[in-house]
């Protein structure tokens, strides 16, 4: 019926300005990074809103996704048959990820609205209130730097420290001298290039720290299996895989060669497949995490819905950001919740 078909598509920019410069191992740092904001509007008069922040690290950016978002067929679209509207996605020939997740957000936001219900209802997994630990990420800096974000944190109970940098051990006792107990999570977003560089840093972490909980993608994800599976073998410290794990179709790879994944809705293509991605990963006998790019509490706000299949939580894109044009789900001292929001459907965000 007409009444099911989205009758308008709106797409833009935007500019995100970061509370520090932002760099990891694997791009250089920037105070600044441009995500993508999606509105979608049925003959209903329902909206909705997504969210695509494109990475340049799998070849995506503002300027491939918004082209892509002007062509789209409209029609083809539905808030009352996502899985129908996802499949005429997947048939697009290369179609951004960016793209499918900003869409797959929206459509379940209409949806879940349409509905009555918040999206972690209308999924059928539910919210614990006061359960759910986000960590709080600290990219690479100087020691100097990192004492002065590690305290500015103080209030998150557990840091992420990203490395891969000729200061990491300096870096790894700066966040130290700060938050001498705090449990840590280290991520090398492939910044250790021989399995034999990163089984000695990892070692030297575990003798240094007896309070870490596991170390992310320490190796580049165009590494083989074998060497993959040699570190995994080998190491005192979980490894969990963040650039090697795309979608549903990495997990058995995964599964060989770490011991959980970190799932992102940009690099999966939404809700609907971080979804897939977590219960496969799960069924798989991986611990999951829920992770995040810079973004705005739309997309934050979104991944937020699916915690309840995780084992882990680092969705704090929006808490390294100055500008968030949104709010939604809350992380004081670290937890999160959706107790205030002001939307009570769908996603749970409202413009500020």
């Amino acid at each position: 019926m007409c009444l099911n078909l989205l009758v308008k598509i709106s797409a833009r920019a935007c500019e995100l300005r970061l509370a520090n410069p932002w760099k990891i191992a694997s791009s250089k740092g920037s105070g600044v990074h441009r995500t993508v904001i999606v509105e979608l509007t049925d003959a209903e008069g329902v909206s909705a809103i997504g969210e695509a922040a494109p990475s340049s690290l799998y070849g995506e950016s503002v300027e491939t996704v918004l082209p892509v978002l002007a062509q789209l067929e409209a029609a083809k679209l539905s808030f009352r048959d996502v899985p129908g509207s996802m499949r005429f996605l997947e048939a697009l020939p290369k179609i951004p990820y960016a793209v499918k997740c900003a869409l797959n957000l929206a459509l379940l936001d209409g949806a879940a609205k349409h509905a009555g219900k918040p999206l972690h209802d209308f999924l059928g997994l539910g919210f614990r209130e006061h359960h759910h630990v986000t960590s709080f990420s600290i990219g690479i800096d100087s020691p100097d730097i990192i004492r002065k974000k590690v305290a500015d944190a103080a209030e998150y109970p557990r840091i992420k420290l990203k490395v891969g940098d000729p200061r990491d051990k300096e870096n790894f006792a700066a966040l130290r001298s700060v938050a001498p107990n705090k449990p840590v999570r280290v991520d090398a977003n492939e910044g250790w290039k021989t399995k034999e560089d990163a089984l000695r840093m990892i070692e030297w972490l575990m003798e240094t720290d007896k309070n870490l909980e596991f170390i992310e993608q320490p190796m580049p994800r165009t590494s083989s299996d074998a060497d993959l599976k040699w570190l995994k073998e080998r190491s005192p410290l979980p490894i969990f895989g963040d650039e090697s794990c795309h979608t549903v179709k990495d997990i058995p790879r995964c599964a060989e060669c770490f011991h959980g994944v970190n799932v992102k809705l940009v690099k999966t293509g939404g809700v609907s497949m971080a979804y897939d991605t977590l219960s496969a990963a799960r069924q798989a006998g991986l611990q999951t995490m829920l992770g995040c790019m810079i973004e705005t509490s739309v997309m934050i706000s979104a991944a937020a819905h699916l915690a309840e299949l995780t084992d882990y939580l680092d969705i704090d894109g929006n808490l390294l950001i100055t500008n968030d044009p949104f709010t939604g789900v809350t992380a004081k001292n670290g937890i999160l919740s959706f107790a205030t929001a002001k939307e009570k459907r769908g996603l749970c965000v409202s413009p500020r």
